[in-house]
């Protein structure tokens, strides 16, 4: 293993040694628990399988046959999810052929990022994650299950259910995903169309031809984002079906895969291949997520949400820990918009098995680690194949890479370091997506234009007020302010304004996600404005200086000047514009408990 993986592993065992500890003693309280069916009533017996067919009650109660939850995050609003509908009944085929039952015990809302951009309803967008784990906890409170199958795929879902999942840490769990999308108008072409919409060179029709070329189908948006690291964070932390992730949702293959899940799950429910998930997620489970986000540069997103992961397993992380294991990573893939190959073109040329393989052969990741298959992580470096109508094979990758603009050797990567990268200054703490900037835009000094919204930039820019060199100090919008949302619409603008040739870069208490692109951007800051965070003492013409080289973010203003300055606070018209219309009501104990954007925007703690 590589010194430092091992290092930010020892300090994180420690850090964590009390919580951990106190929650491995809470898994193993409720393990040791007879099985649900024999401790409980009558009458909650009754309740619980009282729609199921006679057979089915009697593989339960007399046969003590396993019986399985499925928590599904189906609707027919998100494509990714869509294909969902028929999973229950397959599964429940499956099951019933090996002997066991299954009851879907929950579904959890799911919402489209892609679908509330730049609109009011993205601010309740990272509150879903938390709303999810309190579905699943719902869900997996009927407390009959003796394993869990989870489905989901995009942004917020697969961290609530790994949430809400990990607080049921005694059942044995298996993530199903549903897969990506076929390609279709290339990740490029479609954001060259959005920045010549942000010009008024194409009108609507064009862009909404372009958007619906890219979009058009069912599966998961094509881009490296949120959803697709998702899945990437899933295979090494082995969670699925070893190579599951990226296969198409109408592929033969992904039915195949579906019901290789049920026999997966069914083989750690009981006996020597026990393994529940509160045990399977360690400390050494997260530093591979982690690892495996850096060596992709996957989403900024997962700075938060699998810092409320870790928490959920009662183990702390933060963002020093996902800085140092950068150093140490090698940047294996380029997927957009960290090049231009999409998820379907990273799986063709070897997708997450190449990469896992890599990290483990060159001590970058724990490879001894449990998985929910008895070969461990190792299975996870294979991609599947069908044998036969009834049987998987899984076999080893070649060793060279087979196109190597997207992956590469773990001994000649894209870049020595991770593709994200903490700063640190006297504007707070923040993170940038490093792997997705062109090395000669990783520092940027220029002076500060203040908004207190999205619409102001935007408003500014059709205005052509922005034609010069700035830094766009974005506040308020952390997730305490309004949910943190992400500020994609910025993005056209910004990159437009770059083209121009001028120094341009964003700085922002709001989230980019995982499609933060080719404009530099310092993002999550933290503490938040709304917090009493430095952003509110940025004025315009402040000099702002972002160096993704050096990790630092600083208002170069005197020290006596900037301790002497009050902080900007929320406008109450901004407010109260914040707090009311399309359901933010009902998230404003969520604004007023929620925890900074590095202790994982938790509402929950």
């Amino acid at each position: 293993m590589k010194p430092a993986v091992n290092e930010v592993t020892a300090r994180i065992r420690e850090r964590s040694a009390a919580t951990r500890g106190a929650y491995l003693a809470r898994v193993d309280a409720a393990i040791a628990r007879p099985r649900g069916a024999d401790r409980m009533g009558c009458a909650n017996v009754a309740h619980a399988f009282a729609a199921l067919p006679g057979a089915d009650k009697l593989r339960i109660v007399a046969e003590r046959a396993p019986n399985l939850a499925v928590v599904t995050s189906y609707n027919d609003m998100l494509s990714a999810h869509q294909p969902y509908e028929g999973f229950p009944a397959l599964i429940r085929d499956e099951a019933h052929q090996l002997g066991a039952t299954v009851q879907v015990a929950g579904g959890v809302p799911a919402m489209c990022d892609g679908v509330t951009q730049g609109l009011a309803g993205m601010e309740l967008s990272l509150f879903s994650r938390d709303t999810i784990a309190m579905g699943t906890a719902i869900a997996l409170t009927h407390d009959v299950f003796d394993g869990a199958l989870l489905l989901g795929v995009c942004d917020k879902i697969v961290p609530g259910l790994l949430i809400g999942a990990l607080h049921f840490g005694h059942l044995p769990c298996v993530f199903v995903p549903a897969g990506p999308m076929s390609t279709g108008l290339s990740n490029t072409a479609k954001s060259k169309v959005r920045e010549q919409y942000a010009q008024g060179l194409v009108g609507r029709d064009e862009l909404l031809k372009a958007e619906s070329a890219a979009y058009h189908g069912a599966g998961t948006c094509t881009f490296y984002g949120t959803a697709n690291s998702n899945q990437m964070l899933l295979e090494a932390m082995g969670l699925h079906v070893p190579g599951a992730a990226f296969v198409h949702p109408h592929a033969e293959l992904r039915e195949a895969l579906t019901r290789e899940s049920v026999r997966t799950l069914l083989g750690i429910t009981k006996g020597a291949g026990f393994m529940p998930i509160g045990r399977l997620v360690d400390e050494r489970v997260i530093v591979n997520a982690m690892v495996a986000l850096l060596a992709t540069g996957g989403s900024t997103n997962h700075l938060i949400h699998w810092v409320a992961v870790a928490r959920a397993a009662g183990i702390v992380i933060d963002w020093t820990d996902f800085a140092d294991l950068s150093r140490a990573t090698p940047l294996l893939a380029r997927v957009y918009p960290n090049g231009v190959a999409d998820v379907n073109q990273f799986q063709a040329a070897g997708g997450p098995g190449f990469v896992i393989r890599e990290l483990i052969d060159s001590g970058a990741m724990h490879g001894d680690v449990s998985t929910v298959v008895a070969g461990g992580l190792r299975e996870y470096g294979k991609v599947p194949e069908q044998a036969s109508a009834q049987r998987l094979t899984w076999t080893d990758l070649p060793a060279a890479p087979i196109d190597d603009s997207i992956v590469r050797t773990a001994d000649a990567p894209f870049g020595a370091e991770g593709g994200l990268k903490l700063l640190t200054g006297n504007l707070g703490r923040a993170v940038i997506k490093v792997s997705a900037v062109p090395e000669d835009r990783h520092v940027v000094e220029a002076p500060a234009i203040v908004f207190n919204t999205q619409e102001e930039l935007l408003a500014a820019f059709k205005a052509g007020t922005l034609e010069r060199d700035f830094v766009a100090v974005v506040r308020f919008q952390g997730p305490a302010a309004c949910g943190m949302p992400e500020l994609h619409k910025l993005t056209p603008p910004l990159g437009v304004l770059q083209g121009r040739g001028f120094k341009v870069a964003l700085v922002t208490d709001g989230r980019m996600s995982g499609a933060s692109g080719k404009v530099p951007a310092a993002i999550h800051v933290s503490p938040e404005a709304m917090h009493g965070g430095p952003l509110g003492k940025v004025r315009d013409g402040d000099l702002i200086r972002l160096d993704a080289v050096a990790g630092t973010l600083a208002a170069l203003v005197d020290d006596a000047t900037w301790a002497s300055r009050e902080r900007a606070v929320l406008p109450d018209a901004q407010a109260e514009i914040n707090g009311h219309g399309l359901g933010r009501e009902l998230f404003a104990g969520m604004r007023r408990n929620v925890l900074s954007a590095e202790q994982g925007a938790c509402t929950w703690l």
